[in-house]
């Protein structure tokens, strides 16, 4: 067989290839089921994943998106937090600033954590507190936020308190509903307007 020869069945074999690449994805998409084409997410995925219900999955794959937002304006608020907290009072902030009910709740979760075996989350004590006390550590040292919350202690308040309800049914498994996702949106952006 000549190089030549080979070419147009090359040719061919492509063509077909994606054709039948192109009605597996119309099969897909009309029946809204994954086959696990997608080696880069097949890939990472082990094996028990595909033993879930597929209702679970597409669940879950929606949902990412939004546990992605949410997971990366957490760990900017809390960095923020604590960088303008050891910018205004200095390393020893923490044991300083910080109400003695919230470093107990903090030092209990930290023992939980090493008495569980598993792997500790974080050497930073911020890390430990509710999305809750992480509001009143900002409402009670305002004048080390002042200046980056333009728009006043109230819309913080109000902002970490929508954001606070929303992480709910995100950290908790359970889909948000569409007004819910509307709201989530608009909430971040409430969140960057803040400092505007």
């Amino acid at each position: 067989m000549t190089d030549e020869s080979i070419i147009p069945k090359i040719k061919l074999f492509c063509l077909a290839n994606s054709l039948v690449e192109n009605k597996l994805n119309s099969i897909e998409e009309e029946l809204g089921v994954d086959l696990g084409r997608d080696d880069k997410i097949e890939t990472k995925k082990k094996d028990f994943y595909l033993q879930f219900e597929t209702e679970f999955r597409n669940e879950a794959k929606i949902m990412s998106e939004h546990y992605e937002v949410f997971y990366c304006l957490e760990k900017s608020i809390r960095r923020q937090v604590m960088l303008l907290m050891k910018e205004k009072y200095g390393e020893n902030w923490w044991s300083e600033r910080i109400d003695e009910e919230l470093k107990k709740n903090v030092e209990k979760n930290i023992q939980r954590e090493e008495d569980s075996g598993f792997t500790i989350r974080s050497e930073e004590k911020i890390d430990y507190t509710t999305f809750g006390e992480l509001t009143q550590v900002v409402t009670k040292n305002w004048d080390a936020f002042e200046n980056l919350f333009k728009r006043g202690q109230r819309s913080f308040q109000k902002i970490m308190t929508n954001l606070n309800q929303l992480r709910g049914p995100i950290a908790h498994c359970c889909p948000l509903a569409e007004d819910e996702i509307v709201r989530l949106e608009l909430t971040v952006k409430d969140w960057f307007r803040l400092m505007e």
